[in-house]
């Protein structure tokens, strides 16, 4: 069924359906429960943990909150905080019971129409999520599963890892233009090759040797450095032409 428009959504919400509002915390969660029509259900704000210890808690006062409203279907909202909402999440599909998520900003907008105060407490939330959720105004999200998941991982990895090396770069090529300014001028690749520059066997010896500059210049921050690096290079440039040269000569 679509259920990309708000009438959609509030038609999934019926009279045989209580829905329960969580305020996900880091450690702890809050919940309260109400029935289709914003009536409260239960008598006072639940306190769980965010462990398996504290859903399996949560899955006997759901049961309770069931049985007492003489319903048949659940629908939790929550707002997806962070990563922490993660566990309760996994959790609740392995259960079958459809979790949806409300906007934080819908959160913060609407909070004040029960009691005219702006404060975020634990006591307030749950119900404002669930207010929500009964007015249609909610999300279901996506939660891949199997390779899907994997697959998602490994993108989120790859860009932070890749943000990564170009912060830990520039920060290189930062330090280098301060204290070394003449390695760069040697090795105009840079910004093509980034990181691997460093890993050369030349440029990690020069690094160590002469790792700061003198007052008077010396100690290779001038030209005798330049010239020894140049060196270097044209050396290793030479030593691989023999060596192309050799490979040719045995083909021959």
């Amino acid at each position: 069924m679509d259920y990309t428009t708000q009438n959609k959504k509030i038609e999934l919400i019926t009279e045989d359906t209580i829905v329960i509002g969580v305020d996900i915390g880091s450690e702890m969660n809050f919940a309260r429960a109400f029935d289709w029509r914003g009536r409260e259900i239960s008598k006072k704000v639940f306190k769980f943990s965010n462990t398996l210890v504290g859903f399996n808690f949560f899955d006997g006062w759901m049961t309770d909150m069931l049985q007492r409203a003489a319903k048949m279907q659940i629908i939790v909202g929550c707002e997806p905080t962070g990563h922490y909402w993660f566990p309760l999440a996994g959790h609740l599909k392995d259960r079958g019971i459809l979790l949806v998520t409300v906007n934080p900003y819908h959160v913060k907008q609407t909070k004040e129409l029960d009691d005219n105060s702006p404060t975020k407490t634990d006591l307030k939330d749950p119900k404002t999520i669930a207010k929500l959720v009964i007015g249609g105004n909610y999300g279901i999200p996506y939660i891949p599963e199997g390779i899907y998941a994997d697959l998602r991982e490994a993108i989120s990895s790859r860009d932070r890892i890749n943000k990564e090396l170009n912060a830990s770069a520039n920060r290189i090529q930062r330090w280098l233009k301060i204290y070394f300014p003449e390695y760069l001028d040697v090795y105009d690749d840079w910004q093509k090759d980034g990181v691997q520059v460093l890993k050369g066997e030349t440029g990690i010896r020069t690094l160590g040797s002469y790792r700061y500059q003198k007052e008077d210049g010396s100690m290779g921050m001038g030209s005798k450095v330049w010239s020894i690096l140049h060196r270097h290079n044209s050396e290793r440039q030479r030593s691989a032409a023999v060596i192309h040269s050799k490979d040719h000569a045995q083909q021959l």
